[in-house]
């Protein structure tokens, strides 16, 4: 792991991948991102992964993104950079990734656990968009992903003034799923994550993309695409085993097809 930004293990289905830049409390540099992503669409790709857990250390999930590799960037410059493409790859991954977050989830780090398809927290992590208190405002998707967690309101009140919103909070509001002590973040989130392998991996692909769709679309077009989803599973060999392996009460072995 030493001077290497992510580190990445795998344990049967589930891969561990962790930001490791604690020197600067996991800031995300361009570096980072570039290595996050295709780490992640490497996972995606390989059929022995079922699940992702993606995690910082015990001070921060990730405090923000690396100021020093902005503060002097016109717009032209950050037009021609796109850094936020790579944050639409991230979208793209079909595989579900859980955020195992502990300490700091600000700015950019709040962005990425967003991003996330759920996320468990230490009772003391914190999360934040504090932009607004260097000059900027969210750029990864802070101010839209946000409202839809946790409301026009509450959203409104964390961009503009950069204030925390603790892990209960956060619970409380529903922008993350399961708060435990910080010493068992990692561990809780590789429990679900086994949980999740445990099932179908195509009908984990297609349920997740049925419930991100429903983000983006008005309630008639996303119940057809919850359908068109339903029924393709009925051409998959893993529908015929799995409720065939219910009906003769036994544990069904997927084979993802």
């Amino acid at each position: 792991m030493d001077g290497e930004p992510i580190a990445a293990t795998t344990d049967g289905p589930v891969a561990l991948v962790r930001l490791n830049r604690p020197e600067v409390l996991n800031a995300i540099n361009r570096d980072l991102m570039d290595r996050l992503v295709v780490t992640l669409e490497t996972f995606d790709q390989d059929a022995t992964i079922r699940c992702i857990v993606l995690t910082g250390n015990e001070r921060a999930f990730a405090a923000g993104a690396d100021i020093k590799e902005m503060a002097d960037a016109t717009a032209v410059e950050m037009l021609l950079r796109d850094q936020f493409a790579k944050w639409d790859r991230i979208k793209k991954i079909r595989k579900p990734v859980i955020a195992a977050v502990n300490g700091f989830a600000l700015g950019g780090g709040c962005e990425l656990a967003m991003s996330c398809d759920i996320i468990i927290a230490g009772d003391t992590a914190q999360f934040g968009q504090p932009e607004i208190s260097i000059g900027v405002m969210p750029g990864a998707g802070g101010t839209q992903r946000l409202t839809r967690a946790v409301g026009k309101v509450k959203a409104m009140e964390m961009v503009l003034t950069g204030r925390m919103m603790t892990a209960d909070e956060a619970l409380k509001r529903g922008l993350i799923n399961i708060v435990v002590p910080p010493e068992r973040v990692v561990e809780e989130s590789l429990a679900v994550a086994r949980e999740i392998a445990s099932k179908s991996p195509l009908a984990i692909r297609l349920a997740k993309e049925a419930v991100l769709k429903s983000l983006e679309t008005p309630l008639r077009e996303g119940l057809e695409f919850e359908r068109k989803n339903f029924y393709l599973l009925f051409a998959s060999a893993d529908q015929k085993e799995g409720m065939r392996a219910f009906l003769e009460k036994r544990k069904p072995v997927w084979k993802g097809v």
